[in-house]
């Protein structure tokens, strides 16, 4: 199974190239570029020289889609979602986050990646709209969009709706020597205060689960979060920069995500770089 964007459908979907011509499958299964055009992509990707200036910076930056997967090796539910989380990891319109929680550690196996922060994240979210429950596996698309269990067409069509919305904040994420320089300008100026975080994975693990729901399977794991630091908040009114140490060369997603006013928790993603 892969994901492709499809130019005459305007959305994501669904394509087995098993059952496609040679050409069909190279046209249709391949992973697309972005809608603005094909050398976008490569351009977000592109280092940024040394000392080229904010605006510079900026405009040669891309935000992207970000997915967040709320998993679990003890859950039963999550391999074929962790299998469908994987295609995305491999989309250049997204930026795909595979957050393993704690919660189901008591049923037999021990999740090696479980946090309780990102626990704590998922029920920030549930509180955000009022809800006592938390689930997995769940999809949350741009903080905003989510999907409780396994339902690709549903996700897809969350981030068709996604592809392309505007933001008013430009965001980039620049290694320089052993550092992390994060810039940031909204136009317009933001109303109110957003949270600016800093995110570090792993790209890939494979875990054969012993015991528990899951027992038996052995499960490739993708973008695995291994740290979620709020760094503050930002205005949104005056450009921001901001110099972190880089630790080591693990990949990093630098995200603005506006605060929900209710409960303080996240809210919105407004921008999802990673780290050239």
């Amino acid at each position: 199974m892969r994901i492709m964007f499809s130019a005459a459908r305007g959305r994501f979907v669904l394509c087995n190239s098993a059952r496609a011509t040679a050409m069909a499958a190279t046209l249709a299964c391949a992973f697309v570029a972005s809608l603005s055009g094909p050398a976008a992509a490569e351009q977000a990707a592109a280092p940024q020289p040394k000392g080229a200036d904010l605006s510079a910076d900026l405009s040669d930056n891309k935000s992207k889609i970000l997915v967040e997967l709320f998993t679990s090796q003890g859950c039963v539910s999550c391999p074929p979602a962790d299998g469908f989380f994987a295609t995305l990891a491999e989309d250049s319109r997204v930026i795909a986050l595979s957050l393993h929680v704690d919660y189901w550690d008591y049923i037999g196996w021990e999740d090696s990646f479980g946090n309780s922060d990102f626990t704590e994240r998922q029920k920030s979210y549930a509180r955000a709209i009022g809800s006592r429950t938390i689930y997995t596996p769940q999809f949350i698309i741009d903080g905003v969009e989510r999907i409780e269990g396994f339902d690709p067409e549903k996700t897809l069509a969350a981030l068709t709706a996604k592809q392309g919305a505007p933001s008013p904040v430009q965001l980039s994420v620049s290694r320089i020597g052993g550092d992390l320089v994060i810039r940031a300008e909204a136009d317009p100026p933001l109303s109110a205060p957003v949270r600016l975080e800093l995110v570090r994975y792993m790209p890939q693990a494979t875990v054969s689960i012993e015991r528990g729901e899951n027992a038996g399977k052995t499960v490739t794991y993708r973008n695995i979060v291994t740290s979620w630091q709020t760094l503050g908040d930002w205005s949104g009114t005056a450009p921001l920069e901001l110099t972190v140490p880089a630790g080591d060369a693990a990949p990093a997603v630098a995200i603005v995500q506006d605060v929900d006013a209710g409960s303080g928790g996240p809210g919105q993603i407004l921008a999802a770089v990673s780290a050239d």
